[in-house]
């Protein structure tokens, strides 16, 4: 079995194991976007936030719905509200108070 396929199939998102099937369920069921195919199938949600399955995903999801690819839109990242430094996250396991 090689990196890119498992027992249920081809995988498009490697860090959450997603199958092309289960992507094509998802939308069979009525995914229209690529967030309802994240929040049903987990795909994109992994380490890599997506970067290397979505262009794939908005593959499939421009296929199964017909639709031009140019019309499926990217999903949105949410990144992080600042950046922690290892530090600070130091810091709050030994106890200390931060206040910045």
């Amino acid at each position: 079995m090689d990196n890119l396929n498992n027992e249920q199939g081809k995988l498009v998102c490697r860090c959450e194991e997603v199958t092309e099937e289960e992507v094509r369920q998802a939308i069979k069921d009525g995914a229209r976007t690529l967030r309802e195919i994240k929040m049903i199938t987990r795909a994109g949600m992994g380490l890599c936030q997506g970067r290397s399955c979505s262009k794939i995903i908005s593959r499939i999801l421009a296929e199964e719905t017909k639709k031009p690819l140019q019309m499926i839109k990217p999903s949105t990242f949410r990144p992080p509200l600042r950046p922690i430094s290892i530090d600070v996250l130091a810091e709050i396991k030994m106890g200390n108070n931060i206040n910045n």
